[in-house]
């Protein structure tokens, strides 16, 4: 069952959802190698998805997806991590963030990319039921073209649900 309230009648800008966290690397964060280990980047890119998801629905979220992470580059002891999310696409009741992430060199003034990601959350009322979401409004060609997209990958997403879901025997 899908709950309604009147603050997910309306629409919202992809804007509107955008949220930027900063953190600064520490060694309890990495290897003995002084990479910060995929895991903890992963924690914080779900971090940020989630926070961006609670600021559109204005509800709850629970993850429900994380697409493929391929890290580009390594994020060293003392690097600066910027990540920048925002929504990609709003169905019903599910959302997708988009997550950019970024390495910074504070002291040399030096930001590379590292990896994107996009995740699927679910907005959940105060009984753990799904709620719907106010719909995306895209203000500009950019995020129109991620919107687009943005359908296509839920598309495959539940393509691969249906592919993967036990099938029933005699």
């Amino acid at each position: 069952m899908v709950n309604m309230s009147k603050s997910q009648i309306s629409e919202k800008t992809v804007k509107a959802s955008r949220v930027t966290l900063s953190q600064m690397m520490m060694p309890e964060m990495a290897n003995t190698h002084g990479n910060v280990h995929g895991g903890w980047i992963m924690k914080l890119v779900d971090e940020s998805g989630a926070l961006a998801c609670i600021r559109h629905a204005q509800h709850r979220v629970v993850t429900v997806s994380i697409d493929q992470m391929t890290f580009k580059h390594p994020i060293k002891i003392g690097d600066g991590i910027i990540l920048e999310a925002e929504l990609s696409y709003v169905g019903r009741t599910s959302m997708e963030a988009e997550v950019h992430v970024y390495a910074e060199n504070p002291i040399k003034g030096q930001k590379w990319h590292t990896n994107t990601a996009y995740l699927v959350y679910v907005a959940l009322d105060d009984d753990g039921n799904p709620v719907e979401v106010p719909h995306l409004i895209a203000e500009t060609e950019e995020q129109k073209i991620r919107m687009i997209h943005g359908v296509e990958r839920q598309e495959y997403r539940l393509k691969q649900i249906d592919k993967f879901q036990p099938r029933e025997t005699a």
